[in-house]
């Protein structure tokens, strides 16, 4: 939902911009920081990057803006998100605070199951006007992309339902939404002790009716203890990608079963949580074209004593993404920005590799690299610009949003930032 932006603007005087472009990074400037940077803007694209000093002779005369004393960063990419749910486990934060685990309330049909059992019977009109609003809500944390599972539904109509919401949500506003079909988040009650049982169910049931209705981008799977085992979780994933689905993976959150070097096998984009990865898996993960996406937000939330060796994962070479995990169980927070910060503070993450980690490795792990995630000519012009002298302040001075403008494909979104109405 956008209108076409005007053909030729200038963006000038930020105090720096953040290109994350690696042609522009290196070892005394891992981020690509312009001081004084201008950016060129032709359409839904950026034409040229570069310091103010030197804006070419052709974009002299063109209608520019002044934004001293702001810095722009890549449009900020959430790259794991549950946002189409019924209901809400507002009742469980507090069983948390008395001592239960994720696992003692889901073992009382709490958890997904009791997500799956108010989202089967919810309307489709609730599901997308709840999930409009959250997706929404990301954008006010500087979020231009956002990926978007199912997996609250678990039956063919329930997940349909679930899908149509998402692609609905992302008519009604600017942001780009990838829909992700999570059909292997858990096992239905109706298929308790028979999970290979589900499995067949959907292979042979869910996935070509979301294929039919080219609903889905991606296919997700929980390989996890008490979930679905390896073998399951492979028969998943080979399955979607027969109709043309990504593979990805929620894996090693509780246990390590052995979801990484099968992960690493069928190519799945990313491989998400990962508490609990072992220094060879750690390995594989670095050697492989999977990238690795942590969650700080959901070990912080769930009090866990351990969080994703994120500082082994970048220092073995592994390319690593940072995201929300936002879910009404687990992780009840849109703001990435709050979620990069537990990355430093808890995962000894640098704030550069914060940075990274949500702009082009989020979008590495969505396959669109080559379309945004770094302020580079030729991408998409995704932008979010904060009232902030330095990138150091981002993360700095946390739990204060200093989102100023936000750009999506070149059109400035009102409503979602600090920036005046009439501005």
């Amino acid at each position: 939902m956008t209108m076409a932006p005007p053909e030729k603007r200038l963006l000038k005087g930020f105090n720096e911009v953040v290109t994350v472009d690696p042609a522009l990074t290196s070892d005394d400037n891992p981020l690509g920081l312009i001081k004084n940077g201008a950016i060129a803007l032709e359409g839904t694209t950026i034409a040229w990057v570069g310091p103010g000093h030197a804006i070419p002779a052709a974009w002299q005369g063109v209608p520019s803006e002044d934004f001293s004393g702001q810095v722009v960063f890549p449009g900020f990419i959430d790259s794991h998100t549950h946002p189409v749910f019924g209901g809400d486990r507002a009742d469980e934060f507090e069983q948390r605070l008395q001592g239960k685990t994720y696992l003692d309330i889901a073992a009382a049909g709490g958890g997904i199951a009791k997500t799956v059992r108010e989202t089967r019977v919810a309307s489709l009109e609730t599901l997308v006007e709840q999930t409009t609003t959250h997706l929404a809500t990301s954008m006010a944390f500087g979020v231009t992309t956002v990926e978007a599972k199912s997996g609250y539904g678990l039956d063919v109509d329930s997940e349909l339902k679930s899908l149509a919401a998402i692609n609905e949500a992302a008519q009604r506003l600017p942001l780009t939404v990838i829909p992700t079909f999570m059909g292997g988040h858990d096992i239905p009650p109706e298929f308790k002790g028979n999970p290979n049982g589900y499995v067949d169910h959907l292979i042979g049931d869910m996935l070509p009716a979301i294929a039919d209705q080219g609903i889905a981008r991606h296919n997700d799977v929980f390989c996890e203890a008490g979930y679905f085992d390896v073998a399951q979780s492979r028969r998943i994933l080979e399955a979607g990608m027969g109709y043309g689905l990504k593979p990805r993976i929620h894996t090693n959150e509780f246990e390590d079963i052995g979801g990484i070097p099968m992960a690493c096998e069928v190519g799945c984009l990313s491989a998400d949580h990962l508490l609990n990865t072992s220094p060879e898996g750690i390995r594989q993960l670095a050697a492989s074209h999977t990238v690795a996406t942590v969650l700080p937000g959901t070990a912080f939330y769930l009090k866990v004593p351990r969080y994703a060796p994120a500082r082994a994962l970048i220092d073995a070479g592994a390319t690593v993404a940072l995201a929300t995990d936002f879910n009404p169980g687990s992780c009840m927070s849109q703001n990435l920005q709050l979620m990069m910060v537990l990355g430093c503070l808890h995962m000894a993450m640098l704030p550069h590799e914060a940075i990274q980690a949500v702009t082009l490795n989020a979008a590495k792990a969505l396959g669109l690299e080559d379309d945004r995630g770094s302020v580079t000519a030729g991408k998409r012009a995704d932008l979010a610009l904060f009232n902030l002298t330095s990138h150091h302040q981002l993360l700095y001075h946390y739990g204060v949003n200093h989102l100023s403008r936000l750009y999506v494909a070149g059109q400035v979104v009102r409503g979602f930032c600090t920036e005046p109405a009439t501005a």
